[in-house]
């Protein structure tokens, strides 16, 4: 399984853009744990970041869609704030191996 990143690359807590088999995803560390959503606002479809790596709000305690303004939950991409109040993000299912962060099987 190919590696998507280091976890020692990715900020605590903090976040890392990259495409996967074509598709945009992103994953957020918070503490010792990894997740992983595909990068699209469950709104209108947009990418949630403008800028490279910059997923998490200013107090770096959720996801921020920085078109909408809309918050979504680290651990579960719910949405908790904004125009898609109540909708999620959808997951991409990552794993730490070897201090690796890697797509689940």
């Amino acid at each position: 399984m190919t590696p998507l990143c280091a976890l020692a690359d990715i900020g605590d807590p903090g976040a890392r853009g990259m495409v996967v088999d074509g598709k945009r995803v992103f994953v957020v560390r918070k503490g010792g744990q990894v997740f992983g959503y595909v990068n699209s606002c469950p709104h209108v479809g947009a990418p949630l970041n403008l800028e490279d790596d910059r997923f998490l709000d200013l107090f770096q305690t959720s996801i921020l869609c920085a078109n909408h303004f809309a918050l979504f939950e680290i651990e579960d991409g719910r949405c908790v704030r904004g125009p898609c109040l109540g909708r999620s993000l959808e997951p991409f299912p990552v794993e730490i191996r070897d201090g690796l962060v890697v797509p689940k099987a």
